[in-house]
């Protein structure tokens, strides 16, 4: 499968996987913990099982790492091209019954990631794209092209995590910037607000993992931003653990 194809397989299973998690929403769940004290439901393993299923049937040379599969001690070798899933990134936000989450499948390749969709399934639309080739939104059976923005002269619109929003370190590192506002929300949907051109930085001072940023970043490459490190380099993939250092998201221009 090219890229192409393979961007056309992730939208796909995105939209199955947040079918999944509509009806789970729709039936009723309980929350569990896991080992690393975060929440799962019965929404992430039956969107993981969809998602790995269906990516191990169509390109089964290409390995899948999956959040889910990872803290039940799953252990896939990454080559230099893999998947990266989160099947429902925002728990705590789907648990609580906010539209804030998302489901996540990212394509890496030599460290970076190349293309990637994000479903949003209480919002009934995916964002997608390739880097390099653009990046577009599905939403009620319309697709639009999407394109980050040049930050407006009033200032930048933030977005910032719910869960970081009193964060002190946060507050010092806006402090030095012009800011017309700061929205917090939860997951991957801080990135899609840079991508379709509603905001303009989302600086991140919190733990992630890698499967939480590989298509989000995909995404708004796609559109014309940018994931950048403390250093100014772009966050790379690969690393110990999964996990992720402090990133900065932007939009068309440099903070």
């Amino acid at each position: 499968m090219d890229d192409a194809q393979l961007l056309e397989l992730s939208v796909r299973l995105a939209g199955e996987a947040a079918l999944a998690i509509r009806a789970v929403r729709a039936t009723g769940f309980s929350v569990a913990q896991k080992t690393d004290a975060t929440p799962v439901t019965q929404a992430d393993t039956q969107a993981e099982a969809i998602i790995v299923q269906g990516l191990r049937q169509a390109a089964p040379e290409i390995p899948v790492i999956a959040e889910e599969e990872v803290a039940a001690g799953r252990m896939t070798q990454p080559g230099a091209t893999y998947w990266l899933v989160d099947p429902l990134d925002g728990t705590r936000e789907f648990a609580a019954g906010r539209a804030e989450f998302a489901v996540n499948i990212g394509l890496i390749r030599g460290g970076a990631p190349v293309l990637g969709a994000v479903a949003s399934p209480a919002l009934h639309q995916i964002h997608y794209g390739r880097v390099g080739h653009g990046a577009f939104v599905l939403a009620n059976g319309v697709r639009r092209r999407i394109h980050a923005r040049h930050a407006p002269d009033e200032g930048l619109a933030v977005m910032a995590s719910r869960h970081y929003a009193d964060d002190p370190a946060l507050a010092a590192l806006l402090a030095g910037l012009r800011v017309a506002s700061v929205t917090n929300i939860g997951s991957a949907l801080k990135f899609l607000r840079l991508a379709e051109g509603a905001a303009d930085f989302y600086p991140r001072l919190g733990r992630t993992m890698e499967w939480d940023t590989a298509a989000p970043q995909a995404v708004l490459e796609a559109a014309g931003g940018r994931v950048a490190t403390h250093d100014g380099q772009p966050l790379r993939y690969g690393k110990p653990g999964f996990e992720n250092p402090d990133f900065f998201c932007h939009g068309l221009a440099k903070v």
